[in-house]
């Protein structure tokens, strides 16, 4: 007549088949034999209100629904033995397994508030189970294993092994058709992982509605790129071409193609143009990786893919409850094939736990989809993770986990999120759609971010900002509503050999107090600027390609733009405050670097100004080549402190070389400016234009102009029309020791030509140079003692043609030698990374 009465009576493994009907113990039953309990009938028929404690080795349930009695919500809990529940309800009922006692629990329900509570539990799965309005956690797994094994370690783990690899099915999102080439499987030789898509300038623009001139997309009102000086405008053939390709000639020409930086202009032995001279952006991206490449290459990774210890849960639904899978104090769970829907959260892994999530589908998530903190770490691969209410992935004080080759998509915030001294190798995924940044970093966060395709997102594609950090190399970060990669705030990331294009704003933000070590970068084919520095901020940008941006290369400004401040809520921020170890944390800072330093990038064919410069700041400019923008190659409009443009090669720019305006210090030394369309120097600034060779330029060579107080030295000028150097107006200063060489016989205009009347500038032993038309047998002039200028090598000892360095990441030595200026003494800059 009662259940209690049965199990007094039953032998080993006897079997109990119990009636339809309820059965009600007031107090607990114990079960001290091996036993296996059957409901008869349909599921349903058989209630049991009872709190069942095993003490033997073994029991099996079936066909059974469990709802707590009036003193306890515990229904059955075993500490050392196995227990396999079939076709099992769980009704605000709780099932509790301690270590060394084991669990396999197939096609049951946990609804109402139910949940399974696993603590030291060596090995136990759960597969093809539903559940549902759980209260807290639907399952929690508590405590590091334990090392004493029961009977049905050796049997669950193989039955673990023979289980097919099972995906999820339906609710797998895929990007649109056409933006992004997936991963193909198998093995690939090295150089087979790539996306070929060609996509020409006209393309783009079609695609975008962006014009290719992109006129009046300079930022100043009161400065255009399209104001011509009076010199350049009297040296227009009528025409007012914009075209890179200069009109004119020089009858007496110069060569000047050997200069220090024309290996990156020369085209290859295949015949085919280097990225510095070829009209058209990169048509090739790396593809990210598969799964199993990543395998293969990581064996921290492959050894994670195959274990099996903890608790295994396997093709379960998750849904309309508080919690998934809670894993707390050294708990250990794999995930595989199982759907999170409509929860808070779906998996939340602290305390150095150890999570393997593989093929899961995580999705509408009132908070993060999965959260790790406390140090966790583990393996997250091949899931889907979207349209969830905060990030997909939350990694917090020092949780280290690896995630590659997941879809992360659709999310109401961001895609990843990685702060409070979060780690993680982020690699290898597919992060698109989000509202906000596709990976964030933030408040000492220092994850490892590699090979991740990262785009249309509706904010930036990175965003490093409150004393992030981290290492971000071989991304492919495109068509984002904001930058590519924004960096703010004290965020210091090394970012390096990147492709940064397609955005519907700037490539890279370097925002108020960013840093950075910025290297071996593609940026292009952005609707704004490539790179966008302001003032407060110390990046060094090094060996980039930044080409095809429809407004400025690279501008260094002061001023901030309105709009794109606030990449997170005020509310977020003072959520994520209390999650930081410490202040001291906060505003350390990996180097200490004192002046940006912008070195060896190729900057071109850009819609305006190739480097533009507003800055109150301190800024070196060295080994750069600046060539085909449509505007000016370098045009500083504001640098009260000191900048110094050293070594750059600027050629054949749209307009003018180099301008500077007024009130501005700039010292220009050692670089090549050829073949522009406008002046090679326009100068009204106070500093030096010391050793450089101008030559080639259809406006003048060098134009000194307003209240200037300068010294022209040591230069090599050859305009095409109009004077070699002009000193109009009341110029202070020294020219001498130039040397200056006919262009065009035609030209009119004497080639060293100073304003009468002006009494505080000095010409001293300049040479000029004309050619005896009569005399056709002289040698034509060419530019040696030194060659062509720039010099073969950097102010850094390093050759350009290294970018994008492949250098290792944690030995970068960069020391900058000391040059000669009047300005200061000892080394301007040296830093040792």
């Amino acid at each position: 007549p009662t259940l209690r009465g049965a199990l007094g009576v039953v032998g080993p493994y006897d079997r109990v088949v119990l009636h339809p009907g309820v059965y009600e113990e007031q107090a607990e039953v114990a079960l001290k034999v091996p036993v296996e309990l059957v409901g008869l009938g349909r599921l349903g028929e058989v209630a049991l209100l009872v709190c069942m404690e095993q003490q033997c080795p073994t029991a099996r349930l079936c066909n059974l629904v469990f709802m707590p009695p009036w003193f306890s919500t515990v229904v059955y809990k075993t500490s050392w033995g196995h227990v396999q529940l079939d076709n099992c309800n769980f009704e605000g009922a709780q099932l509790q397994v301690r270590g060394p006692g084991t669990c396999q629990a197939r096609f049951c329900s946990f609804s109402q508030g139910s949940s399974a509570h696993l603590l030291g539990v060596v090995l136990s799965l759960l597969d093809s189970c539903d559940f549902s309005g759980s209260d807290t956690a639907s399952v929690t797994v508590e405590g590091p294993p334990v090392s004493e094994r029961n009977w049905a370690c050796k049997h669950l783990a193989a039955l673990a092994r023979t289980l097919p690899s099972c995906s999820v099915s339906g609710n797998n999102d895929s990007p649109p058709r056409g933006r992004l080439a997936g991963s193909t499987g198998g093995h690939q030789p090295p150089g087979a992982n790539v996306k070929k898509e060609h996509v020409s300038i006209e393309d783009w623009q079609r695609r975008t509605g962006v014009d290719a001139v992109c006129q009046g997309t300079v930022i100043e009102d009161c400065w255009s790129d399209g104001d011509r000086s009076e010199g350049e405008e009297e040296n227009q053939d009528g025409g007012g071409t914009n075209n890179t390709k200069n009109q004119f000639t020089l009858d007496y020409k110069i060569p000047c193609d050997h200069h220090g930086l024309s290996h990156l202009l020369k085209p290859r032995p295949d015949g085919s143009l280097p990225l510095a001279s070829s009209p058209d952006p990169p048509s090739v991206t790396p593809e990210p990786l598969t799964f199993q490449q990543e395998l293969d290459r990581d064996p921290e990774a492959q050894m994670l893919a195959a274990s099996t210890l903890g608790c295994i849960l396997r093709r379960c639904l998750f849904r309309e409850g508080k919690g998934g899978v809670h894993l707390s104090n050294y708990g250990q769970a794999r995930l595989e094939g199982n759907v999170f829907r409509g929860l808070n959260y779906a998996v939340r892994c602290i305390q150095n736990s150890t999570i393997v999530m593989l093929r899961n589908d995580v999705c509408e998530c009132r908070a993060s989809g999965v959260f790790l903190r406390l140090s966790a770490q583990g393996l997250i691969a091949e899931n889907n993770i979207h349209s969830n209410g905060e990030a997909g992935l939350d990694i917090r004080k020092g949780a280290n986990p690896i995630i590659v080759c997941n879809k992360i998509h659709s999310g109401l915030r961001s895609g990843v999120v990685v702060l409070g001294n979060g780690k993680g190798s982020i690699r290898s995924n597919q992060i698109f759609n989000n509202k906000e940044a596709g990976v964030y970093i933030l408040f000492s966060g220092n994850p490892v971010v590699s090979g991740n395709h990262i785009f249309q997102g509706q904010a930036a594609g990175i965003a490093i900002n409150e004393n992030g950090r981290g290492i971000i190399t071989e991304n492919v970060i495109k068509e984002n509503q904001w930058g590519g990669v924004d960096i703010r705030r004290g965020g210091d990331p090394i970012l390096k050999n990147n492709y940064i294009c397609y955005g519907y704003s700037d490539g890279v933000v370097v925002g108020e107090r960013g840093r950075g070590l910025i290297e071996g970068n593609h940026v292009y084919c952005n609707k704004g600027c490539g790179v966008w520095v302001m003032s407060s901020s110390l990046p060094q940008l090094l060996g980039n390609y930044i080409t095809h941006n429809c407004m400025y290369g690279l501008a260094v400004f002061s001023e901030g733009r309105e709009g794109q401040e606030n990449l997170n809520e005020e509310g977020e921020l003072f959520a994520w405050e209390s999650d930081l170890d410490s202040e001291d944390e906060r505003h350390s800072s990996r180097r200490s670097i004192s002046v940006a330093l912008v070195e060896s990038n190729c900057m071109n064919y850009n819609g305006a100004v190739g480097l533009y410069v507003k800055s109150s700041e301190p800024l070196n400019v060295f080994a750069n080549l600046v060539n085909g923008n449509r505007g000016t190659g370098i045009a500083v409009l504001q640098s009260s402190q000191l900048t110094r443009l050293v070594t750059n090669c600027i050629l054949e720019n749209g307009r003018g070389g180099v301008t500077v305006e007024k009130d501005c210090r700039v010292e220009l030394r050692g670089n090549g400016i050829y073949k522009n369309s406008g002046h090679g120097v326009g100068f009204s600034g106070n500093g030096q234009i010391v050793e450089n060779d101008v030559v080639g330029n259809r406006g003048y060579g060098i134009q000194v102009s307003g209240g200037a107080d300068i010294k022209v030295m040591r230069n090599r000028v050859q305009p095409a029309q109009g004077c070699g150097i002009a000193v109009l107006g009341p110029v202070k200063g020294v020219v001498h020791d130039n040397l200056l060489f006919q262009g065009h016989p035609g030209n009119k205009k004497t080639l060293l030509h100073m304003d009468p009347g002006n009494e505080s500038c000095v010409l001293r032993n300049n040479s000029v140079l004309r050619h005896n038309n009569s005399c056709t047998s002289a040698p034509p002039w060419v530019l040696e003692n030194p060659p062509p200028r720039p010099l073969a090598s950097s102010p850094s000892g390093l050759s350009s043609s290294q970018y994008p360095s492949r250098l290792g990441i944690s030995m970068t030595t960069r020391i900058s030698a000391t040059v000669e200026s009047g300005c200061h003494s000892g080394s301007m800059f040296c830093s040792i990374l």
